[in-house]
């Protein structure tokens, strides 16, 4: 029998070494972020120099930041999971033929998104955790099933006339002190959307849940060593089927924050979205390796991607092979940081 006290020990040393490495790269990613757009506002002025310009980068990733941070989550416990970006589909088609089709109405479609995310968590969770299948197999056949199934619920773009739903929808949070002047010289307040206010209380609450509960460091301690952490008495299992529950939950509130964001189901909803929020996780200081990362470095990590996307729009490289050499380029220099972290982690 091994010796508790030494493997106590041990468990919280790699704990203090993966929560060390994770502030690193957290402090790596805020910085790059606030480099890249102070750059932004200083060569290239324009809208940039406007605090709605940044007010809309959240309020057109709200359900970008909750699906990368469920993927960050899964992929902190060494997992992945591709079908978020389907499952986002799926949740906007069925919210959309239920409010216009079927008399629903704004429970319904919380209901209908959180139920969908759940469906798909237990099911993947289960498959991975219990049965010991791949994660990258069990959620690539996830997201074929659910782009599958969107297009059984509607071929058809369904756009939503339910006028409880628009006037969600269409409410603004007006932010006291940001607004500017028009070319009219008219005062316009700045705003956010209600799903930008729903996506940062998910990124407090998951930051809590990850920094100051036992199933956060559970979640760390699965990532970081497998058998490590069932010698500590995790249950490993159980904490990698909760990963997978959690993260198709949050895509499934993804779902409803892109669906109040564009009014619409359509089989193109959330398209490539499971790229992004990987891309994010990773520029957000995700190792792939599983065992460090944190939801707030993914949330600048959302930012930093989508100001870089700008920035070379707002150069003139409108094609978008431009802004996916460039998101390339990036993610390739934070595999690298992310390298050097981990050859760090490996040497302690």
């Amino acid at each position: 029998m091994p010796n508790t006290t030494a493997v106590n020990r041990q468990g919280r040393l790699k704990e203090r070494v993966a929560m060390s490495d994770t502030n690193l790269l957290l402090a790596i990613t805020v910085v790059v972020f606030f480099i890249l757009y102070l750059s932004a506002v200083i060569f290239l002025g324009g809208s940039f120099t406007k605090p709605q310009n940044f007010l809309n980068i959240l309020n057109n990733n709200a359900s970008l930041i909750v699906l990368s941070c469920g993927m960050s989550i899964v992929m902190i416990t060494g997992g992945i999971d591709i079908s978020v970006g389907a499952v986002t589909c799926l949740v906007c088609m069925i919210c959309a033929v239920n409010l216009e089709q079927q008399g629903g109405n704004i429970l319904t479609m919380i209901l209908i998104g959180l139920g969908v995310g759940l469906a798909f968590g237990v099911v993947q969770g289960f498959l991975v955790a219990h049965l010991g299948i791949q994660p990258f197999i069990i959620s690539l056949a996830g997201m074929f099933f659910a782009k599958g199934m969107t297009t059984i619920v509607s071929k058809e773009p369904v756009r939503v006339t339910n006028e409880a739903f628009l006037a969600v929808k269409d409410t603004r949070i007006i932010v006291p002190g940001l607004g500017s002047n028009n070319k009219l010289g008219q005062y316009v307040p700045a705003y956010v959307e209600v799903g930008v206010v729903i996506a940062l209380v998910v990124v407090v609450l998951l930051f809590c849940l990850l920094r100051w509960t036992k199933l956060g460091r559970a979640f760390y301690a699965v990532g970081g060593n497998n058998q490590s952490a069932n010698m500590l008495g995790i249950n490993v299992r159980q904490t990698k089927f909760l990963a997978h529950v959690l993260c198709s939950m949050l895509a499934g509130l993804g779902g409803i924050l892109y669906f109040l964001h564009v009014g619409s189901g359509d089989v193109a909803n959330g398209a490539g979205d499971e790229m992004n929020a990987i891309a994010s996780s990773i520029i957000g200081g995700t190792l792939l390796t599983g065992g460090v990362g944190n939801v707030a470095g993914t949330f600048f990590g959302v930012l930093s991607l989508n100001t870089i996307k700008r920035v070379v729009a707002s150069l003139g490289f409108d094609e978008a092979w431009w802004s996916n050499i460039t998101v390339a380029a990036m993610l390739c220099l934070f595999l690298v940081v992310q390298s050097i972290v981990l050859l760090r982690k490996n040497k302690k």
